[in-house]
């Protein structure tokens, strides 16, 4: 498992012997089965964790009981309620797994004390941080932008294996759209092929 994590850094920046030794000491394996939370809204959450296999999704529950899609998490995959993980607040998420799912966790605790003792691992973060900000920026205009037809061919487009291993319910709400539009615009763009 570590090595997948080792991998997704290395992609990031650059690793020594030496740093990996140290970095292993500081992360906790895990295992989730299907529908095990790992985190639920009300939680202080206490970890972030690597995903080394499997998929987890973040969601929220408003007052009428509909699940609202906030991210998916698959292999190499860093997931959390950062809010809560950083400030101590409650969360406001659930996070469960969609699939049987393999993690590596990291407390806060870790992280503050990994951010020392590897300060190429601040980098690292900070580059997983920025690209975070980037990601949720276009969300959030494609949201306002786009139709649901253009939001879905996105996704599908950037993440074709993702699509055939999530539920068409889950990658409804995540589009924001009812899974009766999502099956109305699969059907449309079929016709069209």
């Amino acid at each position: 498992m570590i090595q997948v994590l080792f991998n997704h850094i290395e992609e990031k920046v650059a690793l020594t012997d030496n740093d990996k030794q140290l970095i292993e000491g500081f992360f906790s394996a895990r295992k989730l089965r299907r529908k095990q939370y790992l985190l639920q809204e009300g939680e202080i959450c206490k970890n972030m964790v690597f995903v080394a296999k499997g998929l987890l999704r973040t969601y929220n529950i408003d007052e009428k009981g509909i699940e609202h899609m906030n991210i998916f998490g698959w292999e190499g995959w860093w997931l959390s309620d950062f809010n809560s993980f950083l400030n101590g607040e409650p969360s406001v998420f659930n996070i469960d797994a969609i699939e049987h799912s393999e993690l590596l966790t990291l407390s806060k605790r870790d992280y503050e004390a990994l951010t020392l003792t590897v300060p190429i691992m601040d980098r690292y973060f900070r580059i997983l941080y920025q690209n975070s900000l980037v990601t949720k920026e276009r969300r959030l205009m494609s949201n306002i932008t786009q139709s649901a037809e253009e939001r879905y061919l996105e996704l599908s487009a950037s993440n074709p294996q993702i699509i055939e291993r999530i539920p068409q319910n889950l990658i409804a709400s995540y589009l924001g759209i009812a899974p009766e539009t999502l099956s109305r615009i699969k059907k449309n763009l079929l016709s069209r092929r």
